[in-house]
Formats: C-alpha cells, sequence, structure tokens
C-alpha cells in the first residue's frame, strides 16, 4: 500500500511501511495504540481533529502494537497510547498516555514554527 501525500487523517501503519513513513513526511506523529486500551479510544478523536487542524504540516499515523508488535519493540514502548514525534527522520519526542486535544496541539505547534 502506498502512503497518501498530506492526508488530512490517521493513516494506519503497520511494521512494512513504518520506515517509509518516517522518511517520506517531514513531521510525523506516531500513535502507538489497541482496540482494547480505554485511554487509547479517549485519545483516537482529538488525534482525528489534529490530522485536520495540521493537514499538509503534520502527519499522523497509527499502529497498533497488538499487530506491530515489531516496531512497538524496537521503540521500547511500555505503555500505550504512547505517541512518538518524528522531525526529518528523528524522534523529538514521547508522549505516554491520552493528553487532552489542546495540551497535544500546543505541543505540536513547535515542530512546524521553526
Amino acid at each position: 500500500m502506498s502512503l497518501p501525500d498530506n492526508p488530512s487523517y490517521p493513516v494506519g501503519l503497520t511494521d512494512a511501511d513504518f520506515d517509509s513513513a518516517v522518511k517520506k513526511y517531514k513531521v510525523l506523529v506516531v500513535d502507538f495504540w489497541a482496540p482494547w486500551c480505554p485511554p487509547c479510544l479517549i485519545v483516537a478523536p482529538a488525534i482525528e481533529n489534529l490530522a485536520k487542524k495540521f493537514e499538509g504540516k503534520i502527519v499522523f499515523g497509527k499502529i497498533n502494537v497488538d499487530e506491530n508488535q515489531e516496531k512497538a519493540s524496537y521503540f521500547g514502548i511500555m505503555s500505550i497510547p504512547t505517541l512518538l514525534i518524528f522531525k526529518e527522520e528523528r524522534i523529538q519526542e514521547k508522549i505516554v498516555g491520552a493528553l487532552p486535544e489542546e495540551l497535544l496541539e500546543n505541543k505540536l505547534k513547535k515542530y512546524i514554527e521553526e
């Protein structure tokens, strides 16, 4: 599956296309989640809203840790939800837990203002 250019929605990622996404997008926020995790389900609408707000500036991806254990293990994801923020292929920040949308939005603004 090819990755979309400037999606306004969170892109579903897998172990197989994860590295391609990190290379393709200048700023990528990856949500490590699982369907059985209540805090993950709480943060999901915020991720969807922010994907629309930051369209063309920040791309959001979601990776199910149950189905994609390789990347979760590689990045040491011990609890979910965890967000990894990549800029120019490097991890800039790791956010563990479900942050309110407004707080998350404020944290992300610095990655597009530089």
